[in-house]
């Protein structure tokens, strides 16, 4: 009697999965194509992206050895690769452009590329902290002190990477505006941190003692 129920029950089942395939198969197997290609598609996208990214490193890395041949070819060169590169790489491209101009004395023109990178959303925050405190640094001698010292507020945050170069460059654009007990101030404070450089906390204990004379 067991085994007719068992069949029966069979039967139930094989007729009602029967019933289901025939209303829903076709989205069932839609859906399953679907995964797929979905996850087909995503490796694919993923060994293009990483091709991409090689190819394109590999063209960095041919047009900063243009700069062998002189700067004003590295410049060319590497200016040309940052107009349809990656951002990151796009903003590496400008990074060096930029020190090549400086090797020319051209640090007028440094300092737009430097503002170009940092105006860049794309790029990411770290690059365009960075390209701000470049930038001010290309100014530094003669451009006003309270407008570049509020550029370098931000990057003076604890949290920046770019901290302690940016509270040593606010120290000396305060000594080139004339107030010397403020950059006497954040030169102790610097000449204080263990977590800074051991380079920064030199020059800025030479230059605390130095105004602290004054």
């Amino acid at each position: 009697m067991s085994d007719i129920f068992r069949e029966v029950d069979e039967d139930l089942r094989r007729d009602r999965a029967e019933h289901l395939f025939k209303k829903y198969g076709g989205a069932m197997i839609a859906a399953a194509v679907l995964v797929v290609a979905g996850t087909g598609g995503y490796s694919f996208w993923r060994h293009w992206q990483a091709q991409k990214k090689q190819e394109q490193t590999a063209a960095l890395v041919t047009a900063i050895s243009q700069s062998g041949q002189g700067p004003e070819k590295g410049v060319d060169a590497l200016a040309a690769f940052a107009g349809s590169a990656d951002p990151s790489l796009a903003a590496i491209a400008q990074f060096n452009a930029a020190a090549l101009m400086i090797r020319q004395g051209k640090g007028a023109d440094a300092a737009t590329v430097y503002d170009g990178i940092a105006g860049n959303a794309s790029v990411p925050a770290q690059y365009r902290d960075l390209a701000t405190l470049m930038g001010v640094m290309q100014r530094a001698d003669g451009g006003d002190p309270a407008q570049l010292t509020a550029k370098l507020q931000p990057l003076t945050a604890d949290t920046s990477p770019w901290r302690f170069s940016a509270r040593e460059l606010t120290a000396m654009l305060a000594a080139r505006a004339g107030d010397t007990e403020k950059a006497r101030t954040l030169y102790k404070q610097l000449a204080d941190d263990q977590q800074a450089p051991s380079g920064v906390r030199g020059r800025a204990a030479d230059l605390a003692s130095l105004y602290g004379k004054g």
